[in-house]
């Protein structure tokens, strides 16, 4: 029986959009886990796993994704990763100090 497929919808609240920073963030994310993850834009579908593949999105604020999971630990995943989307990848706490 293969895994259930999760996923949710993120929004991009970042000012300046899914740029290097929170891209990085959400790479760092995905890899300790062993779902497969994926983030789709207007059926541009990008590897959580690949900093290029999430920068190609071109997600600008306000954007959103649809953010899939799927594997063993896919529900874990989706929360981490829509957290990070929910505290802007912690850009504001970060710029601040």
């Amino acid at each position: 029986m293969a895994p259930v497929m999760q996923h949710c919808v993120v929004t991009v609240k970042n000012p300046e959009g899914l740029h290097m920073r929170p891209a990085d963030r959400l790479v760092r994310t995905a890899s300790t886990f062993q779902s497969q993850i994926e983030l789709e834009r207007a059926g541009q579908v990008a590897d959580c796993r690949s900093i290029l593949s999430l920068l190609t999105l071109g997600a600008t604020q306000g954007c959103e994704l649809v953010l899939r999971a799927q594997g063993p630990d896919a529900e874990a995943a989706i929360q981490a990763i829509s957290s990070l989307f929910d505290s802007q990848f912690d850009e504001l706490n970060a710029s601040s100090a």
